[in-house]
């Protein structure tokens, strides 16, 4: 038996609409059990802060933020822990199903009365307009949400109500946690890279399963319109982020010592190969039916850990130094 793929044998495995069945659990248990579920989501949501954005159990895998609003009735901020997908462009999507309950999540209403947000993502926490999809556009993002994730769908048969899908779009700049080191950074925004190629691997490997992408026999079915924006959004964040090292990063580090130029002209090359791998992958995207995209993943995703591991090992004792 073939060994799974470093990525896959780093995280594990949930879905989103998983997660959003919590708010609804609080609307049919008892008060006892309540407290039980507002302990356990304070929590988890202490477990994310604490492992930037990693949290084990049932959720060990899933691509998870935390959004604070501001209480619609109390003025008070009220963080909640929710599954999110990327969108065009810098926005990002959450998804107000309440598992599927009859009324819509607090935190819903509160976005509603004051759109003002924060979000923390694991290595970086912004402030955020939260914008209410309407019409044609929430239609269309909500079934190609459904389509990567059928519980959605499910969730929106079992209410009478419609389930509101909510844009994030940051209104301020990324930062990290107080007080880290650049260390400390470099190594949270790697370890996000990491988790969302090991979260797409899945998702095309499960669109596989579903008969909706590439299958084992070499044909394929058309490619799904969210499974293509991840896989778009994170050729985009790989490209920023190496285009960031390579014209401050790498220089900043040689002027300071001289010493970690092979090193540095290692890395450099490898931003090269990597970058040819993007414009690979993003060019197989533009086919309605990919029959190789999971092989040209796993192939970045190979060269990409070896590099991540590698920048890690070269550059994390200069910068901690």
């Amino acid at each position: 038996m073939g060994t799974r793929p470093r990525s896959e044998r780093r995280w594990g495995r949930a879905s989103p609409a998983d997660l959003s069945v919590l708010p609804v659990l609080s609307f049919l248990f008892s008060q006892k059990a309540e407290r039980t579920l507002n302990t356990f989501t304070q929590q988890l949501i202490e477990e994310f802060r604490a492992n930037a954005g990693r949290v084990g159990g049932q959720f060990e895998g899933a691509r998870l933020l935390l959004l604070t609003t501001t209480g619609a009735r109390s003025g008070k901020p009220h963080t909640t822990v929710l599954g999110y997908y990327p969108d065009r462009g810098d926005r990002i999507l959450v998804v107000g199903s309440a598992g599927g309950g009859p009324k819509h999540p607090d935190w819903y209403y509160n976005v509603l009365a004051n759109p003002q947000v924060t979000v923390e993502s694991g290595p970086f926490t912004y402030t955020a307009v939260a914008a209410v999809l309407r019409g044609a556009e929430r239609d269309e993002i909500f079934a190609r949400l459904a389509e990567l994730e059928p519980g959605w769908a499910k969730y929106q048969a079992s209410t009478t109500r419609i389930i509101p899908v909510v844009a994030l779009t940051p209104s301020g700049d990324f930062g990290g946690p107080a007080g880290g080191s650049f260390a400390d950074a470099l190594l949270k925004i790697h370890d996000a890279f990491r988790h969302e190629l090991a979260l797409i691997r899945h998702e095309v490997v499960t669109a596989t399963a579903n008969g909706t992408s590439v299958n084992g026999s070499g044909t394929a079915a058309p490619l799904g319109a969210q499974l293509r924006i991840n896989c778009l959004t994170l050729c985009h964040g790989l490209h920023t982020h190496h285009s960031k090292e390579s014209a401050g990063l790498f220089p900043a580090l040689l002027a300071q010592h001289p010493e970690s130029a092979p090193a540095i002209e290692r890395l450099q090359a490898e931003h090269d190969t990597i970058a040819t791998l993007l414009d690979d992958l993003q060019a197989l995207l533009t086919s309605p039916a990919p029959t190789t995209l999971l092989a040209d993943l796993d192939h970045l995703t190979e060269a990409l850990l070896q590099h991540l591991d590698y920048e890690e090992a070269q550059l994390i004792p200069l910068l901690n130094g």
